[in-house]
């Protein structure tokens, strides 16, 4: 004995019920997503200038007490404080600018084109001699064993 249960339509089934049977359902797109949200959360860069102009108000603030409030205000922590000023005092400016990641591209040595061309030199020359060299191994070869009595 077989039992069949019996179909119900489910809502997308009965949308799917076009009249001519051609058309398929379409879905409804998802809610997008509040346009204040960014997808991916970046990391902040300062730029050399900002760095110093916070390092002056916080080295004016340094007497009244305000150094807080300047760090609630650019939302940092006194460790990117302490960082900045160590550059500074370094007399790092060029470290206060943010830097390309990755690896860096070394810089050309001056005597590297020389060198290349002195190594072509030594090449060419190397075999010249080598031809001479062959030269004189065949012109003594042509002579015989009577070469010595000529000299």
């Amino acid at each position: 004995m077989i039992l069949l249960m019996p179909m119900i339509p489910t809502p997308i089934d009965a949308e799917a019920a076009a009249p001519n049977g051609s058309r398929k359902p379409t879905v409804a797109a998802p809610a997008s997503a509040s346009p204040e949200l960014t997808t991916r959360p970046h990391r902040r860069v300062f730029t050399a200038q900002d760095k110093l102009r916070i390092l002056a108000d916080t080295d004016r603030a340094a007497d009244t007490g305000g150094i807080a409030a300047i760090l609630r205000r650019e939302g940092l922590y006194s460790s990117a404080l302490t960082d900045w000023r160590r550059q500074r005092d370094a007399g790092a400016f060029g470290a206060l600018t943010p830097v390309k990641r990755g690896p860096k591209i070394a810089e050309p040595n001056p005597l590297a084109a020389e060198v290349a061309l002195l190594q072509k030199e030594n090449a060419r020359l190397a075999l010249r001699l080598k031809r001479a060299e062959a030269v004189m191994d065949v012109q003594k070869n042509e002579l015989g064993p009577d070469a010595r009595l000529w000299r």
